[in-house]
């Protein structure tokens, strides 16, 4: 069948989806009822045609300005650097962080021919440039992976003499893991961003 051969390769693109899920996914559209599908489809129309990028940290928004741009009670002085807007969503989920963001868009990969000027590193740059020394410390909270190293250091070496503060999330040992099934290299951040208690 074509057709559920076409729908199939459509959802095998999503992230995260392989071939048999995209199967799965496939039939239970065809088992659900017409007006299901119809609402599914419905709602991404309305996603792609409503939700846009905010005009100052690039996170998603139905408005020019997302809810915690807009939000005049949080700490100008801080600045958190992500990579996607879903990365907001985690650490808004805390509770303990009441500075803004900015999202980049991806991170730099030298493989995939993605440079600082790919992702949104220039519009970071003019933010803090334009808050008139408004922001004191950048949090850089990209992804603990190659690419997100290689990003971390660059955002350090640019952003250095223009903030008075440059700093990193933690990473290391999960709560709850056994050290003995821990990685070498989640080790060794691990040790070397030891804390005092």
């Amino acid at each position: 069948m074509k057709i559920l051969e076409k729908a199939t390769n459509l959802l095998k693109r999503l992230p995260g989806v392989g071939p048999r899920q995209a199967e799965r996914f496939a039939s239970y559209f065809m088992r659900s009822s017409t007006s299901y599908t119809e609402e599914v489809i419905s709602a991404l129309r309305e996603l792609k045609a409503s939700v846009k990028l905010c005009t100052k940290c690039y996170t998603w928004t139905e408005h020019d300005i997302c809810p915690i741009c807009a939000d005049g009670g949080r700490d100008l002085a801080t600045l958190c650097v992500v990579e996607e807007p879903q990365d907001i969503e985690a650490i808004e989920k805390t509770g303990i962080f009441n500075g803004y963001y900015h999202v980049l868009g991806g991170a730099i990969s030298h493989i995939d021919s993605v440079g600082a000027d790919n992702i949104r590193i220039p519009q970071l740059l003019e933010r803090i440039k334009n808050s008139n020394s408004t922001i004191k410390e950048v949090i850089i909270a990209v992804d603990p992976d190659t690419e997100g190293e290689a990003t971390a250091l660059y955002l350090a070496d640019v952003l250095r003499g223009k903030v008075d503060k440059i700093t990193r999330i933690a990473y290391g040992v999960p709560l709850g893991a056994d050290l003995d099934y821990t990685d070498e290299m989640t080790l060794t951040y691990a040790l070397n961003g030891r804390t005092d208690i």
